[in-house]
């Protein structure tokens, strides 16, 4: 029985890194699609390459599915099995729904719940079956983890937005939407800058869990911080200097395809975990105990406390089956489709409808910014006015939804915000702050007008309380999965693969028909191919 769940969970795990990255490709694809900077094609590319390296650097030890949730030691090997499949089957259905519906959510929030959900169930009932209190059901959990998502949420919802905003308002009054003779002028600096950053993010985040990166080594890129990121940033300032003397070189577009790769590689890198920690968890219990001779009931799995990396074959694997998705997946672009259109710098019709607290919010922002303005100078107000005068875009035919202005603040502020909160050791998602960098450079750059507004902040509030369900809802079916597996076994599992298989063709119709709804009343020039998704 227990080989046959290991199999089923391998298997889970093939699933679980296609609806994972389906939910994930809007973090790094989101800003190279709406600008449109290159081909579809070669974003893909690009941010296939990214994958497949941060895949393969990653050292792929999956301490969070081991031991960072739960203390393994306390538990039998029945009792941990049971853990991991309810939470495999738990997590493809969890991100299916949010993928139909192209809600983003946190992979990491749903893995880190549902093992939680599923551990504090297991836990309660080995509690129970030995006569102990309730009161040392708390032995068995990691609580304080749990506690640090939920804070690292709230962090980085406040903190990215109000960056994100910061940084792109600074930008547009420097740049202004008609920026083409001034990013001659300032592009090398413009570029020097980002590129410095992003150099700085991929040291950090996209290679601080690879097995040749050394401890040592990251204590002296942390030591050096300052002279690295002064050193970068003349060094590549230097280089678009030279190549816009010799060359037609657009340094924006250099910037967008650069972040788009850091930060696949970052997710593909510390991602990873998600979608295939459990199952290599799984594995990992079933070859301690098979060979023990002990009854599964009685073989405490002490094992998961050490550290095991995984073979560099399943890595790659992993990321292979990560890109394929990336191609394919309609889902992965209904979720992009979500994130492009709430920050859209045109006007049109509103995927989601407004409610009060929308109104509330916007009114007070309104009659805030009315207020401010009655202490600048009228001088200072015209030249505002000007830089964002982006009138020009109007004019276009079928303009992008952004321009390549806000897509390298997007990409340069997320990256910048996630290798600060890594380097400081404080928890966050890499889904909440490219989120909320791209809403607040949104705002900043006043694509919310007085008509779509309260219909974007609605918007906006949907996606975050939908991130607060996610760990509600991976709580609550996880542990009650893990029930049912723990009273009807193998029967119980299949029953639960019989359920989450119907779920699944339900979620794809429901999907199905509600792109093809969408299609109908907002057009084609809004959604699909030939907008958001479109390229030249």
């Amino acid at each position: 029985m227990y080989l046959i769940f290991v199999i089923i969970l391998f298997a889970l795990a093939a699933s679980d890194l296609i609806v994972g990255v389906s939910n994930d490709a809007v973090n790094f694809l989101n800003s190279a699609i709406g600008s449109r900077v290159s081909t579809r094609k070669l974003i893909l590319i690009i941010a296939s390459i990214g994958i497949l390296f941060g895949a393969l650097f990653s050292s792929g030890m999956m301490e969070v599915a081991r031991k960072g949730i739960f203390n393994p030691e306390m538990l039998s090997f029945s009792e941990v099995m049971v853990i991991f499949m309810a939470v495999m089957i738990t997590d493809i259905l969890l991100l299916d729904l949010f993928n139909t519906f192209g809600m983003p959510t946190s992979t990491t929030v749903s893995i880190v719940f549902e093992l939680l959900g599923a551990a504090v169930v297991v836990s309660f009932l080995h509690v129970s079956a030995m006569g102990l209190p309730a009161s040392e059901l708390m032995e068995y959990i990691n609580s304080s983890k749990a506690l640090m998502i939920i804070g690292g949420i709230l962090l980085s919802v406040v903190v990215a937005f109000g960056v994100g905003a910061a940084v792109q308002y600074l930008s547009r009054l420097i740049f202004g939407f008609d920026y083409e003779k001034r990013i001659k002028k300032l592009g090398p600096l413009w570029g020097g800058l980002a590129l410095s950053v992003l150099s700085y993010f991929l040291i950090i985040k996209g290679l601080k869990g690879a097995s040749f990166v050394t401890p040592e080594f990251l204590a002296l890129i942390k030591g050096n911080t300052l002279l690295l990121l002064v050193g970068s940033m003349i060094f590549w300032t230097i280089l678009f200097r030279v190549l816009i003397m010799f060359t037609k070189i657009n340094i924006l577009k250099v910037i967008v395809l650069a972040g788009t790769m850091s930060l696949a590689m970052a997710f593909a890198g510390n991602d990873l975990v998600n979608f295939i920690g459990v199952p290599i968890a799984g594995i990992e219990s079933f070859m301690s105990w098979s060979g023990s001779g002990v009854n599964p009931e009685g073989f405490m799995m002490d094992s998961l406390a050490s550290k095991v990396a995984t073979p560099t074959s399943w890595l790659a694997l992993a990321g292979l089956i990560m890109i394929v998705t990336l191609w394919l997946s309609k889902k992965a672009r209904t979720v992009t489709e979500t994130e492009i259109n709430l920050s859209r710098q045109m006007e049109g019709n509103e995927r989601f409808k407004s409610n009060m607290l929308a109104k509330g919010i916007v009114k007070f922002v309104s009659a805030s910014s009315d207020f401010t303005n009655r202490f600048v100078p009228k001088k200072a107000r015209k030249f505002i006015a000007r830089r964002f005068d982006h009138s020009r875009m109007r004019q276009q035919k079928n303009p992008p939804p952004f321009d390549l202005i806000r897509a390298s603040v997007n990409l340069t502020v997320a990256s910048m915000l996630i290798a600060i909160a890594t380097n400081l050791k404080l928890p966050l998602s890499t889904t909440y702050v490219s989120f909320m960098v791209a809403m607040g450079t949104s705002l900043a750059d006043r694509a919310w007008g007085n008509g779509s507004a309260e219909y974007r902040v609605a918007g906006v509030l949907n996606v975050i309380a939908g991130w607060f369900m996610t760990a509600i809802i991976a709580f609550v079916v996880a542990g009650s999965f893990a029930v049912v597996i723990h009273y009807f076994k193998l029967n119980g599992v299949i029953a639960l693969l019989v359920f989450a298989g119907l779920m699944l063709v339900k979620f794809y119709r429901l999907h199905r028909r509600s792109r093809s709804s969408t299609r109908s009343t907002f057009g084609e020039q809004q959604l699909g191919d030939s907008s958001s998704l479109s390229y030249p």
